[in-house]
């Protein structure tokens, strides 16, 4: 199905935009076939083409199934349940249909290819339609500096800026131009300057599975030296007092905070990395944590893979949230300190999810 509307589609465009080269002895019975439909129909209507090849086009989505369960299903070697289980397809979760068997999809989805069974997965149109909600469109930053903006057009005003390789929720695309989220709030980029994907959530082997546990613990047993090592350093000053910390979590993650809350009120500067005269949001977050001897990249997007992930209902005081295009540190009480834009500097944001949340990251 792939094979043919990608050659039809081939044909059709070779027809269409270059006219010259549809020379009869060279289109193929179904080139002649749809340069016929195409000719027909746009004598009818001049906007034809475009109708044609919509038609033609096959979807994004095509083939894709989508696992809907209560947390995961099982990806088996063969079409039964008795058969070795090879990973893990996440409720969500994406993958294609390679074929079918006895009420099981032969699918595949990241490195795993294997069975589940069809109970658990939604396909066809269906899938499609699920798919356009639970897919997530990304744009990352491809010029050295983005300015985002606040209508589709480079005469807008510039809404606030981005750095190079920074990835960027997008929630809407129109002529050359999507719009993005970021601190300031949505605003619009040309897609000249970035590299634009949906990204889906997908199955896990078992090998990947058991490599992620063992960073996860690996990531956990150095925060826990990590947190030694602050909470000596903290004993051994006293000019941090934690102002909004709940006191829930550890106490080098109130520490965390303490120290992060004392810039409270100094400028924020893009690109900038000094919590005194100025910084920006991940050389906020990159400076408070090197107080305490953790060195994190000056990148928001980066920091989305530092220490191990938790849910936001189980954030402490020191945990780093994610935004798109933007981080912050928690506080506590439903609150975060950053540095939030020009306008504003460090501050407090309550609640936590004033934006929406891509993921928490601990590191103590």
């Amino acid at each position: 199905m792939h094979k043919f509307a990608t050659i039809c589609l081939a044909g059709a465009l070779c027809f269409s935009f270059s006219g010259i080269r549809a020379e009869a002895s060279s289109l193929s019975l179904a080139e002649e076939g749809i340069a016929s439909v195409m000719t027909e129909a746009q004598t009818a209507d001049p906007d034809a083409d475009e109708k044609v090849l919509e038609d033609m086009t096959p979807s994004e989505f095509e083939g894709v199934c989508i696992a809907k369960v209560n947390d995961y299903v099982n990806v088996r070697s063969e079409a039964n349940e008795d058969s070795e289980v090879l990973g893990k397809l996440y409720d969500k979760s994406a993958g294609t249909v390679d074929g079918e068997e006895n009420g099981w999809y032969k699918i595949t989805s990241g490195s795993v290819t294997g069975y589940v069974k069809a109970d658990y997965v939604v396909t066809g149109d269906a899938a499609e339609e699920l798919a356009k909600e639970v897919g997530k469109r990304v744009a990352t930053v491809t010029t050295q500096t983005l300015r985002v903006r606040t209508d589709a057009t480079t005469d807008a005003s510039v809404l606030g800026l981005i750095g190079e390789g920074e990835e960027l929720t997008v929630t809407d695309e129109q002529d050359g131009f999507v719009k993005v989220s970021i601190e300031e709030g949505d605003g619009w980029v040309s897609t000249d300057y970035v590299d634009l994907r949906t990204d889906f959530v997908q199955a896990e082997s078992k090998a990947e599975e058991e490599a992620r546990l063992a960073k996860e613990a690996a990531a956990k047993e150095e925060g826990k030296k990590k947190a030694q090592e602050a909470a000596a350093k903290t004993k051994a000053e006293s000019g941090s007092k934690a102002v909004v910390g709940s006191g829930a979590g550890s106490s080098s993650g109130n520490a965390v905070v303490g120290f992060a809350s004392q810039f409270v009120g100094n400028p924020y500067v893009y690109g900038g990395t000094s919590l005194t005269n100025g910084t920006d949001c991940s050389g906020f977050v990159m400076g408070v944590y090197a107080h305490f001897g953790v060195s994190l990249p000056h990148s928001s997007s980066a920091m989305r893979s530092v220490g191990y992930s938790v849910s936001l209902s189980e954030a402490q005081p020191g945990d780093i949230i994610c935004y798109s295009g933007h981080v912050a540190i928690y506080c506590g009480n439903n609150t975060v300190v950053h540095a939030s834009t020009p306008a504003t500097g460090i501050k407090y944001t309550s609640p936590a999810n004033y934006k929406s949340v891509i993921c928490v990251r601990r590191i103590f």
